[in-house]
C-alpha cells in the first residue's frame, strides 16, 4: 500500500511538472544534473517584467511567501516555423500577428501540499493597460508576453513569478512524439469552423485532432468557457495518460519524456536551473488530489458590439484572487466545489 502511494505522489508531481514543461527527479543529486540536462535546451524570452510598473506586491511573510503563480499561454500565431521551444526559428511575438488562444494561471502552494490551474478563456472582456476593455486574448497580440502579463495582473492583482509560452504547433508536434492522448467525448457534436464532428465515446489524438479538439467553440453549448474546459482537460488527461504509462519507467524515463516536453515551450530568462529544480524537488509529495483545474468565475455570455465575449464574474472573481494572494485556496474550493473541472467534459 505504501510503495501504491508513493508511486501515485510522485506521479502527480510529475503530472504537474509536465504542464509547465519542468524538471521532475527522485534524488538532490539528479535534480541538479538532470535540471541543468532539461532545462538547457528551453528557448528563453527577454525582457518580460521589464519596465512593468504598479505591479501586485508578493507577500514577503506566512505561507503565501512561498507560493509561485505561473502564466502559461498558447499562442495561435500562424507560422511556418515553430515560434516557441528550442526548435523556434520564428519570433515567439509580432505585434498584431497573433492571439493568446489559451492563458492559465498556475498557483503552487507555498507548502507545496497543493496546486491550483486557473483558465482564463479568451474571450473574457477586461481592461488592458493602454487599450481600454478588450478580450483578455488581445493583450498577446499588442504588446506580447509583458503585456499578457500586466493585463493577468491588474485583473487578478496576483503578481506572475513565471511565464511559460507554448504555440500550437507545439502542442501538435508534442501530442504526436507523446503517442497521443486519450478524451472522452460526452455526446455527438459538430464544430461548424472545421467541418468536424465529434462522436460520443472515446477518442484517441493524434496531433491535428488534438488542436481540433482545444480548439473547438462552435457547435458547443457553452462557446468559449467549454473551449476552456477542453483545453483544461486535455491538459488533464495528457499529464494522466503519459505519465501513467511511465509510472515504472524510472527516472531516465521522465528525462526522455521531459525532453521532448522542453522542446516545444518557451520561458521567461529570469527562471533559472537551479530554481527549477528545486521546484520539482519541492513537490515531489504533492497528493494528486490537491491539484484543482477551475475556470475563473463568469457572469455570463454576450456581447460588445460585433464581439462575441465572456463577461467575468468580478465579485466572485476577486473572492478567488484574494484566496490566490493570500495563499488560501483549499478553504475557497471547499466552499466552491462547483467551481472544479468535472469529469464529463463537453
Amino acid at each position: 500500500m505504501r510503495t501504491t502511494r508513493s508511486r501515485r505522489r510522485r506521479r502527480t508531481a510529475l503530472a504537474l511538472l509536465t504542464v509547465l514543461g519542468l524538471v521532475a527527479v527522485v534524488s538532490t543529486a539528479s535534480a541538479y544534473y538532470l535540471g541543468r540536462r532539461l532545462v538547457a535546451p528551453i528557448e528563453r524570452i527577454d525582457g518580460v517584467f521589464a519596465g512593468l510598473e504598479d505591479r501586485p506586491s508578493k507577500p514577503t511573510t506566512g505561507p503565501a511567501a512561498k507560493a509561485i503563480n505561473i502564466l502559461l499561454l498558447g499562442t495561435d500565431r500562424r507560422s511556418d516555423e515553430p515560434t516557441t521551444g528550442d526548435l523556434a526559428r520564428a519570433a515567439a511575438w509580432v505585434p498584431g500577428a497573433q492571439r493568446s488562444d489559451a492563458m492559465l494561471l498556475v498557483h503552487i502552494d507555498g507548502d507545496r501540499e497543493g496546486a491550483t490551474v486557473v483558465s482564463l478563456p479568451r474571450d473574457s472582456w477586461v481592461e488592458v493597460p493602454g487599450h481600454g476593455h478588450t478580450k483578455i486574448n488581445a493583450a498577446y497580440s499588442y504588446g506580447g508576453p509583458s503585456l499578457a502579463v500586466a493585463t493577468v495582473e491588474e485583473l487578478t492583482g496576483v503578481r506572475i513569478d513565471h511565464l511559460a509560452v507554448i504555440d500550437w504547433d507545439g502542442i501538435r508536434a508534442l501530442t504526436d512524439e507523446l503517442g497521443g492522448v486519450t478524451v472522452t467525448v460526452p455526446e455527438t457534436v459538430h464544430d461548424s469552423a472545421r467541418d468536424v464532428t465529434w462522436t460520443a465515446g472515446e477518442h484517441r489524438l493524434t496531433g491535428q485532432a488534438a488542436l481540433d479538439y482545444v480548439g473547438q467553440r462552435f457547435g458547443l453549448p457553452g462557446g468559449d468557457l467549454d473551449r476552456a474546459s477542453r483545453q483544461q482537460n486535455f491538459l488533464r488527461t495528457l499529464m494522466v495518460d503519459t505519465l501513467g504509462r511511465l509510472q515504472d519507467s524510472g527516472p531516465w524515463g521522465v528525462y526522455e519524456l521531459l525532453g521532448v516536453m522542453t522542446r516545444h515551450l518557451s520561458i521567461d530568462s529570469g527562471w533559472s536551473t537551479k530554481d527549477m529544480a528545486r521546484l520539482a524537488w519541492s513537490l515531489r509529495d504533492l497528493d494528486e488530489s490537491a491539484v484543482s483545474f477551475l475556470t475563473v468565475p463568469v457572469a455570463g455570455l454576450g456581447w460588445e458590439g460585433p464581439q462575441s465575449v465572456v463577461h467575468l464574474d468580478l465579485v466572485a472573481g476577486r473572492r478567488l484572487w484574494e484566496a490566490v494572494r493570500a495563499d488560501r485556496l483549499a478553504p475557497w474550493l471547499r466552499a466552491n466545489p462547483q467551481a472544479r473541472l468535472g469529469e464529463t467534459v463537453r
